[in-house]
């Protein structure tokens, strides 16, 4: 076996750089599909031990790169002092990359015990480590290497049926067919099975992608229209809180709303928090938000936090309320994946820790996903970071939503990449489930995503507006709305075999 060299540490590094470099704002989607073959350069040949530490100085390089905001939210957002913030930001970035430095590591136990050379091992367990990553500890699905795909139009309409992780899946096969070509270059030989495998994968996806947006786009067109209109308020995070603050804040949200309202809309929408007080209880501003709808003609759907009494105890909600024409509620839901230590503390009743920021505060998580109720149709809403949660979202379209609607507070982020990030990952929760979005923000970035996942009419970011757009309304589910991630389960199933293959292999050498 082959020592830990410099060179090895370069070509990890390099992993690390060209993930970043994937990813939004730099947008070079095409490096995705070489990120890794330094990394596999790396790792050739290495101990477990040194493979492990060569994942993991990938990943760190990565997530620091891709989630370097985290301490924007958390210092300058959170009033939490710096070197605290930083200590924040390692804890999580060391935390994910452990999932890469377990890729390495399970690749090299499984070549080395097995002797297998196949690219097929590296796709199956890059992409159930994925998988693991989504729920494991609550879950943080950010920055799938799928996700670096989104403008690549025609190979990511594969996630109606496989998620997001055929996507990374494809992504990792062909990184593992071009290290196998280089490496066998040196050989003279050429490795024209695996490359086969590869190319005809490739293009089954591309021709299903270029076949489905067609097809998409001429089913949409032929469904019920609805018009909405998004108001981005814009409220500084400093100050939203500040109860003095709070009629003007309404102002402002009341001058948008009667802005789109001269287009006739059926549904108007404000971001996450929108009324940043107890809207239930809060009888002077009140009569300004029920009169909006009033005025307008249109469904009014906000957030806002809410709370409940029950059995002597006050639970506090991240909500989403929807006021009818008339200025009747006619429908609430209770966000249900909240943030851990930003929206509650995981063991709060146990440990004596606050949350990250102002403004938030240790809220109850909803107990069931619930579909609003327009004439026209059926939607469901997805607060802030529960957009990235693939399987949540299909739940809300499984049982009946014919849209979704995301509203958002990405004030938290600044002027990072973040809010690009998080726009982006829901352009896959459109393809998935082939409905449009409609996404809210309070500073931005709002924007419509129709069901192949372009972004339309987008918005800017810091900037007060208001803007509307036709969606259409469809009623087939896809195979992935239906059964969920299969794909995933079936790479997670093999993953485990060859592992414990390899294990029991191990036992009977000895």
């Amino acid at each position: 076996m082959e020592t830990m060299k410099k060179k090895d540490l370069l070509f990890s590094l390099l992993s690390g750089i060209l993930l970043i470099l994937s990813f939004p704002n730099f947008d070079l989607e095409f490096l995705a599909w070489v990120a890794l073959v330094p990394l596999f350069y790396a790792v050739e040949g290495q101990e477990l031990w040194n493979s492990f530490k060569l994942g993991f100085l990938t990943g760190l390089v990565s997530f620091l790169g891709i989630l370097y905001w985290i301490i924007v939210a958390v210092h300058t957002y959170g009033n939490i002092s710096l070197i605290p913030s930083g200590l924040i930001l390692l804890l999580l970035i060391g935390y994910l990359s452990l999932f890469i430095g377990a890729f390495t590591l399970l690749y090299r136990f499984i070549q080395i015990r097995l002797g297998l050379q196949t690219i097929l091992l590296a796709p199956l367990l890059w992409a159930s480590l994925e998988y693991l990553r989504s729920f494991l500890l609550t879950g943080f699905p950010w920055a799938n290497l799928g996700y670096s795909q989104y403008l690549n139009l025609p190979f990511i309409q594969m996630a109606d049926i496989t998620g997001v992780y055929g996507l990374s899946f494809v992504i990792l096969l062909m990184n593992a067919s071009l290290h196998m070509v280089l490496l066998q270059w040196s050989k003279r030989t050429f490795p024209l099975r695996e490359v086969a495998i590869t190319i005809l994968l490739l293009l089954g996806f591309l021709v299903y992608g270029y076949l489905r947006i067609g097809a998409v786009d001429r089913q949409m067109s032929q469904n019920s229209p609805l018009k909405i209109s998004l108001v981005q308020g814009n409220i500084d995070q400093a100050i939203k809180w500040d109860e003095s603050f709070q009629k003007e804040t309404m102002k402002i949200y009341e001058k948008l709303s009667l802005k789109v309202a001269e287009g006739k809309p059926d549904l108007i929408i404000w971001p996450e928090t929108a009324t940043p007080f107890f809207f239930q209880e809060a009888k002077e501003h009140q009569p300004l938000v029920l009169g909006i709808p009033k005025q307008t003609g249109a469904f009014l759907l906000f957030g806002t936090p809410s709370y409940k009494i029950e059995r002597g105890k006050v639970h506090h909600y991240n909500s989403a309320l929807m006021l009818s024409p008339a200025g009747e509620l006619v429908g609430k839901y209770d966000k249900i994946h909240l943030v851990p230590y930003g929206e509650y503390v995981p063991l709060g009743e146990y440990l004596s820790l606050g949350s990250l920021g102002e403004g938030i505060g240790n809220f109850k998580s909803g107990k069931e996903t619930f579909n609003f109720t327009l004439p026209q149709g059926k939607f469901g809403v997805l607060i802030c970071f529960e957009i990235i949660f693939p399987d949540l979202c299909r739940r809300f379209v499984k049982n009946g939503a014919n849209f979704l609607v995301t509203i958002t507070n990405d004030a938290w982020f600044g002027r990072t990449s973040a809010p690009y990030q998080h726009l982006t990952i829901a352009t896959f929760r459109a393809i998935e489930n082939r409905v449009f979005i409609a996404r809210s923000a309070n500073t931005g970035i709002s924007a419509f995503i129709d069901p192949v996942g372009r972004i339309m009419n987008q918005g800017g970011i810091f900037t007060e507006e208001a803007m509307s757009g036709t969606i259409r309304l469809p009623n087939k589910k896809t195979f992935y709305t239906l059964y969920g991630d299969v794909f995933a389960w079936i790479c997670s199933a093999f993953s485990m075999a060859l592992l414990g293959y390899a294990l029991i292999q191990n036992r009977r050498k000895r």
